[in-house]
């Protein structure tokens, strides 16, 4: 069994907050807008971390990160991009590849909107985490925790703070 943390849209912002509940996890997934490596550097030191590159990440975590990142945790096909749409409205960029091969969990960011739900059509489930940075629209920071126990993701829990930050 791993215990997963899954955030996204950092911009840059990593704070003790965020830091005490990777200390908890077993790995942490970022779904993109990452910001500044010091992000990533900072989460590396506790935990391992699977991420992928944003509409907003320069060239350096480009050279990090992928566009898209598929792997297995456990027994479950994974695939995190950042810029992926949801069920019924994926993003072209990707829309036809999830189609012909679906993963059993499709994680993406970029909308700053928590979203977690089932694509029966191609039994999979769709995860945004929202966004857990302080730039955005979004009224509260947001992160998703679960657990993936062999082919079973449980026990999944929305981590929220609320944005004292707000930009406009």
């Amino acid at each position: 069994m791993k215990k997963i943390l899954l955030l996204s849209d950092t911009h840059g912002y990593i704070d003790d907050d965020i830091l005490k509940y990777a200390q908890q996890a077993d790995e942490v997934w970022h779904a993109g807008d990452i910001g500044d490596l010091k992000v990533t550097d900072a989460i590396k030191k506790i935990k391992p971390i699977k991420g992928v590159y944003g509409n907003i990440d320069n060239a350096k975590i480009r050279v990090e990160f992928p566009e898209n990142n598929r792997f297995n945790c456990e027994n479950v096909d994974v695939w995190i991009t950042h810029i992926g749409g949801y069920p019924n409205a994926y993003n072209t960029r990707v829309r036809d590849a999830i189609r012909a091969n679906p993963p059993k969990l499709f994680i993406s960011g970029h909308s700053h909107i928590l979203k977690v739900m089932p694509d029966n059509k191609l039994n999979l489930l769709h995860m945004n985490p929202g966004a857990v940075g302080k730039h955005g629209f979004h009224k509260s920071r947001t992160m998703l925790r679960f657990t993936i126990d062999g082919d079973k993701i449980e026990n999944l829990e929305v981590i929220e703070f609320p944005n004292r930050y707000p930009k406009h």
